[in-house]
């Protein structure tokens, strides 16, 4: 049962605003509840919400996040909404320096949910609107059968990565299959002449490498739809042959998906800022001397090193502290970048004092891979030790496999793109003229994985209805894959 704040919270709490504001965090308004470790994890398996609609994976998740709990494995410390006000959990039970470190951490992830483009497009009525999805699919399940309607949302949570991230952003034209395309006959352009000139100055070659362009650019006009499209989701709600209540459901698991994509699509630069601002804070200005040592070693608990995996606390702080730190001292521009002793740059510093009003400015704008891509450079994977890793079979741990700090940097980014799934789009609505689904992966020199792209074209065609097919590279080679509704088939592009 959810608690009203002690006194003692409610002072913490306006104090660690005001340093907020002062400091120039933008934040709505947060509000803090009190929950014991079990509402908590029920809320976590939730996403960080009170109500979402009924699907046993929400089940699964608390027990996990339960047992760990109960077993001293894991626990939560912050949670927070990006809604308008933040809602954030405090867990009973906790320390109070533990609670004052949420409260500043949670005041940089809310600033950066309202100041950050990519959340920029964010529903921030979401609390409200999960409500209302739950009540909808709770609806169709009185109306159609539990069984029935959690089935399909097993099919729509199954392919909801199916989406383009940057779509938000792009204003598009719809497009009408059932347009009249001209006819390809029409519009030859003829050179005017007499009639005995007619052959030499509008050859029949001439006239025929015009035709076939014509129809050419009409076939393409004809094609649906006429330029690939990577959201999947939107292409079959629009499309597939779905009955209401299941082209509502998909829209659901839709609208929901591009809501939670800014939250993967920047978490080391979120978790990094929320990370900077709590630490500034807390040492600064909020400590007390009998706390130092508690806070010191959740602190460090958070950003330790994680052999083989990336720490998103870890490396967003210490890349937003090495972007200060050169804006301060202005280690960049055409001066640095050219000058040849190591010496001097190591000791360089113009004392600009441009490191604050920097951070922000990249908090506003960047995602992770922008991020990445712009501002870690050789000097800080130096600094930072970091490698790619590779797991050796033989000794069953994860070792170093290389030093090279483009390496290193390409690796992770990739890891970061599309959040490392496959890059899938509609290609062909009507494949081979059959009403076929025709898909194409953009191969980046990974093949994709057997069994989970079948299981993907299984689900796939159960919204489709009709056989669905994946163009896609293995081993060199060009391959279609499809699922008939019956069998997989496999065939040499």
């Amino acid at each position: 049962m959810r608690q009203v704040l002690t006194q003692e919270l409610q002072d913490a709490h306006k104090y660690v605003k005001e340093l907020a504001k002062g400091y120039g965090l933008d934040t709505f308004e947060v509000v803090f509840e009190l929950v014991d470790y079990d509402e908590i994890n029920e809320i976590a398996a939730l996403g960080g919400f009170p109500t979402r609609y009924p699907h046993w994976r929400f089940g699964m998740e608390y027990d996990y996040l339960n047992k760990g709990y109960t077993w001293g494995l894991q626990k939560i410390y912050e949670l927070v909404i990006n809604t308008n006000p933040c809602y954030a959990y405090l867990q009973t039970g906790n320390e109070i320096v533990d609670q004052k470190l949420v409260m500043a951490h949670v005041y940089g992830h809310c600033d950066f949910f309202k100041n950050n483009l990519w959340f920029s497009k964010t529903n921030r009525k979401m609390l409200d609107e999960m409500a209302n999805h739950a009540s909808k699919i709770r609806s169709y399940q009185d109306r159609y059968g539990v069984d029935v309607v959690e089935n399909f949302v097993d099919v729509c949570c199954s392919i909801d990565n199916l989406i383009d991230f940057y779509s938000q952003f792009v204003d598009k034209k719809s497009f009408d299959p059932s347009a009249v395309v001209a006819d390809p006959g029409d519009g030859i352009h003829r050179f005017a002449s007499k009639g005995y000139m007619e052959k030499y100055l509008n050859p029949k070659s001439y006239i025929e490498e015009q035709e076939e362009k014509i129809k050419a650019d009409a076939e393409k006009a004809r094609k649906f739809p006429p330029q690939p499209e990577k959201d999947i989701l939107k292409f079959l709600i629009d499309y597939a042959p779905l009955e209401h209540w299941q082209r509502d459901i998909l829209s659901i698991i839709r609208e929901e998906a591009y809501y939670f994509a800014p939250q993967g699509q920047t978490k080391i630069m979120n978790e990094g800022w929320a990370s900077y601002w709590h630490s500034f804070l807390m040492t600064n200005h909020i400590l007390r001397d009998s706390e130092v040592i508690d806070y010191a070693d959740h602190h460090s608990g958070t950003l330790g090193s994680r052999p083989g995996q990336i720490n998103p606390y870890k490396l967003g702080i210490e890349l937003y502290r090495d972007i200060e730190d050169r804006w301060n001292r202005g280690k960049f521009g055409k001066e640095y970048e050219e000058c040849d002793d190591s010496n001097e740059k190591k000791h360089w510093d113009k004392k600009l004092g441009l490191g604050r009003q920097k951070i922000f400015e990249v908090r506003k704008v960047h995602n992770d891979v922008t991020f990445i891509d712009a501002y870690m450079n050789e000097e800080f994977c130096h600094q930072q030790k970091l490698f790619t890793y590779g797991f050796n079979r033989r000794t069953g741990q994860y070792e170093i496999v290389d030093r090279d700090w483009k390496k290193v940097k390409q690796q992770l980014l990739y890891a970061l793109t599309n959040f490392g799934n496959p890059i899938i789009k509609v290609e062909d609505a009507n494949f081979e003229n059959r009403g076929e689904l025709l898909l194409t992966h953009q191969h980046e020199g990974v093949d994709l994985e057997y069994e989970k792209a079948v299981e993907t074209l299984r689900n796939l065609q159960m919204l489709w209805k009709r056989p669905v097919c994946i163009m896609t590279r293995y081993n060199s080679q060009t391959k279609i894959l499809s699922f008939d509704g019956k069998e997989i088939h496999e065939k040499d592009a």
